[in-house]
């Protein structure tokens, strides 16, 4: 089956393969057959192995129409093969290739296209294809790094709930009946955690609903502009994890402004990539700042220095690399240090949290089991 954007299209394509055309026949993507993706359809890992392939090809001397076609051939993502194709059909018209990955957002991001348009007007584009690979790999395995430590509490927090929300269904209730039977004068702790065993076992539904109103609360106020500043100011503020975004996004601005201006984006541009890229809108915010001030014709620095969220390093560096015109190197080795700094942290973070955390889960259950066995132990002294 070969996919273009219509039949005259399709029949130049299957000519140019000297192939001669008896029939043709046309099926159109509807709601039923077309392919439905929900969030990115193509895996990071596709999209790397993508980009160094592509600039292996181009630096073999292979053209960009061959080289589209071969690469459409050999993913192993069925998105991003789709997606090639019709780019590989609209070449073949005459479109350039940053025009025509435009055409699919959700395949090819802004980032991509826009230095791929740079990299095709300085005809540098296999340096710009390596510099691609190597920004989406960077960036790849530090958000998995992060991932990785926030994902471990997480775990164990639902762990403890279940924990908690089983003992108090399954096990309380079975002391319950024993202790108000004895009519025996109970610590509060017990009379605490009977309370709240009587409340997951009759009333279930209302810890559901709570649960549902917060999760839909948080999400709602999160797609409010105010709402949505104020938690990611809170990320950015929390023990320990706080800091640990705060150097992912730096490491995540950093690469990115380098990789652009490397590719001769224009700084404006490359600004409001970054801003739209870096997923918080409190850095969002200041980097909008430094787009203005740079628009003024003030250093991109100058904003930055009163960020509380970049640190002076960072600032110094940039400032650094304005003066000598070696921004991309400079914004190159602040992304180094902060990768390497992440990598440092989630390591460090990973041994101390995993016995912190244990002892957590080990002291909710332990203070249930305590809440029921200090009154046994009151009633066996009184009949001793």
């Amino acid at each position: 089956m070969l996919t273009a954007m219509d039949k005259p299209s399709a029949m130049e394509e299957l000519r140019r393969r000297g192939l001669i055309v008896l029939s043709l026949d046309e099926h159109r993507n509807t709601v039923l057959n077309m392919d439905i993706y929900i969030g990115n359809p193509v895996k990071t890992a596709h999209f790397i192995v993508y980009c160094r392939q592509f600039a292996t090809l181009i630096r073999a001397g292979v053209t960009i129409v061959d080289a589209t076609e071969i690469l459409a051939q050999q993913t192993e993502s069925k998105a991003l093969r789709k997606a090639l194709q019709d780019v590989h059909s609209a070449l073949l018209r005459g479109t350039s290739f940053s025009q025509a990955a435009q055409d699919h957002k959700r395949i090819f991001p802004v980032m991509f296209t826009s230095m791929i348009r740079a990299g095709e007007e300085s005809g540098d584009l296999e340096g710009t294809l390596e510099r691609l690979a190597t920004f989406f790999e960077k960036g790849h395995v530090t958000r998995e790094k992060i991932k990785s430590a926030l994902t471990y509490p997480v775990i164990v927090g639902i762990l403890a709930i279940a924990a908690v929300v089983y003992l108090l269904k399954a096990i309380v209730p079975q002391f319950v009946a024993m202790f108000e039977s004895m009519n025996a004068e109970l610590p509060a702790i017990t009379k605490i955690v009977m309370g709240m065993s009587k409340s997951v076992e009759n009333q279930w539904y209302i810890w559901i609903l709570v649960a549902i109103v917060l999760v839909g609360g948080v999400y709602g106020i999160s797609r409010t502009e105010r709402g949505g500043y104020g938690l990611d100011y809170l990320k950015l503020k929390m023990p320990v994890f706080g800091k640990l975004q705060q150097k992912g996004a730096i490491a995540q601005v950093s690469r990115t402004l380098s990789s652009l201006y490397a590719s001769a984006v224009p700084m404006l541009q490359s600004l409001h990539i970054v801003e739209e890229a870096v997923g918080n809108r409190v850095i969002a915010g200041y980097l909008r700042k430094s787009a203005d001030s740079l628009r003024r014709g003030n250093p991109l620095s100058e904003p930055l220095k009163k960020a509380w969220v970049f640190p002076p390093l960072v600032t110094q560096m940039i400032a650094i690399g304005e003066e000598t015109g070696a921004l991309d190197q400079m914004l190159a080795k602040v992304a180094d240090f902060y990768e390497m700094d992440v990598d440092n942290t989630v390591d460090r973070l990973k041994s101390l949290i995993e016995p912190l955390l244990i002892v957590f889960l080990a002291g909710i259950v332990g203070l249930i089991v305590a809440a029921i066995m200090l009154p046994m132990f009151s009633l066996y002294g009184q009949m001793g």
